[in-house]
Parts: structure tokens; sequence; C-alpha cells
């Protein structure tokens, strides 16, 4: 792999490029042309060989990208054979339904645990997940060391739970609490999910339609 700055917008292309081929690969497609696939992504075949060849060389003059090929090698650049391992904290309605649908096997992710702060949900399962006390966390983390937390709490902790979390070890942060999360902390990531943003571009686009 080239040892270079990759951009922000090139890897937030990677997962696409990764969900695409991931169903021509499960169709049985072979192999694809850079202008084929960037007729389905609806970008230009050059901003894929672009975006690609910060990785590599990938793909054949004439020939195209082996599909399975290209899935695999984007699948490792984003980390899915790394074994990552993550904890969801909050196992409320949202946490809930992450543990019960999202398939973050599929991506690489092994999930260790859930924690919560509601007696009521407190040693309870879901997808054979066991949902522990919060007072369990500190503990938990130091001793299993996972990678990533998903956090689905309230606002007004978020910060806070984070910081607690950095100094715990955890270095990258699904996070689903409507508020950017920061840190000073070199090596440790967010990615701050804001329904709220994709349902107003949705505003947007049909008002204007």
């Amino acid at each position: 792999m080239k040892k270079q700055k990759i951009s922000d917008a090139v890897i937030h292309r990677l997962p696409r490029y990764y969900r695409y081929l991931d169903d021509l690969f499960n169709k049985g497609v072979v192999r694809i042309s850079s202008n084929s696939l960037g007729s389905k992504m609806d970008i230009t075949a050059s901003q894929i060989r672009q975006d690609l060849s910060c990785f590599g060389e990938f793909g054949q003059q004439g020939y195209g990208y082996n599909v399975a090929e290209l899935r695999s090698e984007i699948g490792h650049i984003l980390g899915i054979d790394s074994g990552h391992r993550l904890i969801v904290v909050g196992a409320g309605h949202l946490g809930h339904a992450l543990l019960q649908n999202f398939d973050f096997q599929k991506l690489g992710f092994q999930i260790d645990s859930a924690f919560e702060v509601s007696p009521a949900l407190i040693g309870t399962s879901i997808r054979n997940i066991t949902i522990r006390s919060m007072d369990e966390l500190e503990e938990y983390v130091t001793q299993y060391r996972p990678d990533v937390a998903v956090l689905t709490v309230p606002q007004h902790v978020a910060q806070s739970l984070a910081d607690r979390l950095i100094a715990l070890g955890i270095r990258g942060f699904w996070n689903f609490t409507n508020v950017e999360l920061s840190t000073q902390e070199p090596g440790v990531f967010f990615e701050n999910i804001h329904f709220a943003d994709t349902l107003l571009t949705l505003s947007y686009r049909i008002s204007r339609s």
C-alpha cells in the first residue's frame, strides 16, 4: 500500500465500493469495468481509478476488475479482516434495534457485550449478547480490550462517557448521540451519526424539486 495521505472523501467512498462489489459478488458477477461500476454508483470511471490508485494497482486494461479480488482488497483496506471487537453502550430503543438487526459480524466486528443503566434491561440478552451494568464497564474494557464503542446514550452524558472510554483504551466511536464528540487524544476517531442531517437533506431536495 502506498504511504500517502488519503483524503476523507476517498475514505468515505471506500465503503460504497465495497457494498456495490459485495452485491455483484453475491450475484455471481466475475468482472466489471470501471465504466460499468461508475455507472452503477453514479461516479466517473476516472474517479474510481484515481481513488483505487491511492492504495496500489488494481485491474487490467482491457479486462477491468475481478470482482472477488477487488472486493477482498477493499475489504482488507477497510479492516474487515482485522478482528475488531466492539461494545454497545446504551441498550434502549436504538441500541436494542442495532443489536437486534445490524449485522456487525458481516463487516468484521465481533460484539463483545452491551452496557445499560436500566435495571429492567441489565441481565437480559439480545441475540446472545448480554446486557451488563454500567458499573462493570471499566473492569470489562480493561480485561477484554474492545476497539470500538457504539454510543446510544443521552446527549448530556455523551462526551464524559467518551472521555471515560478513551482513558480505557477505546480508539473508535460510532456515535448516535446527535452531538459532536471530540478529543485531544491522538489515534482516536469518531463517526458522528446525525439522523436529522440526512432527513433535512431529503427535505431540501423534495422542497426544491
